[in-house]
């Protein structure tokens, strides 16, 4: 069965943006990957316009958890997270159910399982019609303010492939039941998935939920999923 990752990295200035370029042929080459995104990061907990230029992400899937033991034992990305990240956190993945595609591709196909107990990470992401950007961005303050005070939220952040057009979200929550209260119950959340449907927003959305473990490193501090 596959397993996911994702890895979230702060270099001390902004000129790490030139690795988006650079990294992109060594991960084509890597071996057991079936899909990455490399992702910038916003300012936010949700989906939103700013940027932070010193943080960005990875999101892969491997095979085998042994390719990505390999890759992050042999490659020289992983090798430069070591020696020039101001701070960096990693964690495992295993899918539990995901619904959508993400450039045409299901990520995380036949996975299916249900989660008993424990932390839980949850992955939206949407690809937003040109047309949609105004009413969509005008809907994000009020859902960033209730993720944050979220009870059960561990940590959140904003990632992107492209400016603007291509969001996303990755989160972690303390259980299930505090990710459904958010998905379902919180009224901000709720009203604007409600609008995304009646005004066909996007253009293609992913959602996935997962069971993180394995889990190394710091988020803004501290490792979310301990203590």
């Amino acid at each position: 069965m596959s397993i996911a990752s994702f890895h979230l990295i702060r270099y001390g200035t902004a000129g790490a943006m030139r690795y988006m370029a650079f990294d992109r042929p060594v991960l084509r080459r890597t071996t057991g990957l079936t899909f990455w995104r490399l992702l910038g990061t916003g300012r936010g907990r949700a989906m939103t316009l700013g940027a932070d230029l010193r943080r960005w992400a990875l999101l892969a899937v491997w095979r085998r958890e042994a390719d990505l033991d390999a890759f992050l034992a042999g490659s020289p990305i992983a090798a430069r997270w070591r020696a020039e990240a101001v701070e960096s956190w990693h964690v495992r993945l295993a899918p539990l159910a995901s619904r959508g595609r993400w450039g045409g591709i299901d990520p995380f196909p036949g996975q299916v399982g249900v989660l008993e107990a424990g932390p839980l990470a949850v992955l939206t992401r949407a690809a937003i019609r040109p047309a949609r950007l105004v009413a969509f961005y005008r809907s994000v303050p009020p859902v960033d303010a209730s993720l944050g005070g979220q009870e059960g939220l561990l940590a959140s952040v904003a990632v992107g492939e492209w400016p603007v057009a291509r969001q996303a979200t990755f989160s972690l929550w303390r259980d299930r039941d505090a990710a459904n209260r958010f998905a379902y119950a919180a009224r901000e959340h709720r009203q604007v998935i409600e609008r995304t449907r009646a005004g066909n927003w996007y253009s293609e959305e992913l959602f996935a939920r997962f069971r993180p473990y394995g889990s190394e490193g710091t988020w803004d501090g501290a490792d979310p999923l301990t203590g």
